[in-house]
């Protein structure tokens, strides 16, 4: 009931204010939600946007677009490129954050997919590469570039995660697996297949977990950067594109957000004040995680994930953590 009433009745706001001088970024915004945000951000005077895409084409008709409906000058959108499914990719997209950029206020981890087939991709389940591990990722690389703005220009940057509702229809079916072995464990062919269902929303679980756990690591106000996720709630997107059948479509002609209402949500967590770090925000204000983050199993699986992620950060690029210390 709490998802209908929010799908259909909780209104958002339309974003107001100004962002001048204000540098964004924003993944995942060729099309859907991003686009949308980055519109929004265009519209109230953002100094420059940083379109993160993976198809440079597609991000260049989204740049286009958006500066045919705002009037923002030609030259404060750039599109750049990052594949989150690769480590290298991301590595290169985040020095080029460090050296390129004077400044950044703004980024949205916004890019994700969801697979209705099993991948590998760097050594993980294709969507808990995209979604988690190279998310995660890229919050240690481009880190030292928000602490520097936020030093230089004496402001406090926000890093926020496109998340979803779903994680709550999981309980993390993977959560008994020996010590160390919880990534592994959900990236493994046979029990993820067995367990299909699941997968997009441990993603997004995970995402929330590590969230949540780093500001319990690192609060604040101490640390400079303020570090939350969000729930958009169900939108008109490409997200779902390759969920089979009829009974999706239907449930989203039905129930889902128009993907400008839906941006709005990330507007909201990019312009929120240090009383957000480490929250899970839904209809544009702090919001409880489900049943399962909040339960003692639940507790238990977020640091042994944790853990477990920086392990992993630390065996693709040693020494990438340290950016976490305050």
């Amino acid at each position: 009931m709490g998802f209908l009433y929010s799908q259909l009745f909780k209104g958002l706001s339309y974003p107001t204010g100004s962002f001048a001088g204000k540098t964004v970024i924003v993944t995942g915004s060729n099309v859907g939600l991003g686009k949308e945000a980055a519109r929004h951000y265009a519209r109230l005077g953002a100094s420059k946007i940083i379109l993160a895409v993976r198809s440079l084409e597609k991000g260049q008709a989204a740049k286009e677009d958006i500066e045919s409906t705002t009037g923002i000058a030609k030259d404060a959108i750039q599109v750049w490129y990052v594949d989150m499914g690769s480590y290298a990719s991301v590595e290169k997209f985040a020095a080029r954050v460090g050296s390129d950029l004077d400044r950044v206020d703004i980024f949205h981890a916004n890019a994700g997919l969801a697979r209705t087939k099993f991948n590998m991709v760097e050594k993980d389940e294709e969507m808990i590469t995209v979604n988690v591990v190279c998310t995660i990722f890229l919050f240690a690389l481009v880190l030292p570039k928000l602490k520097e703005s936020a030093v230089k220009y004496k402001t406090r940057p926000v890093f926020s995660i496109t998340s979803s509702v779903v994680h709550e229809h999981t309980t993390l079916p993977q959560k008994t697996a020996p010590e160390g072995q919880l990534l592994a464990t959900i990236s493994d062919k046979t029990f993820a297949e067995k367990h299909w269902d699941d997968q997009y929303p441990i993603s997004k679980l995970l995402e929330v977990f590590f969230v949540r756990e780093f500001a319990d690591e690192h609060p604040a106000p101490p640390f400079p950067v303020t570090f939350n996720c969000i729930n958009p709630g169900l939108c008109h997107s490409e997200l779902g594109r390759e969920v089979p059948g009829w009974g999706f479509t239907i449930i989203k002609a039905l129930l889902a957000r128009s993907t400008e209402v839906g941006s709005r949500t990330l507007l909201h967590a990019g312009s929120a004040g240090v009383e957000t770090h480490g929250q899970y925000l839904s209809d544009c204000e702090i919001g409880q995680p489900g049943p399962f983050v909040l339960s003692a199993e639940g507790k238990e699986a977020q640091g042994r994930i944790y853990k477990e992620l920086l392990k992993k950060l630390e065996g693709i690029n040693p020494g990438v953590t340290r950016s976490f210390s305050a």
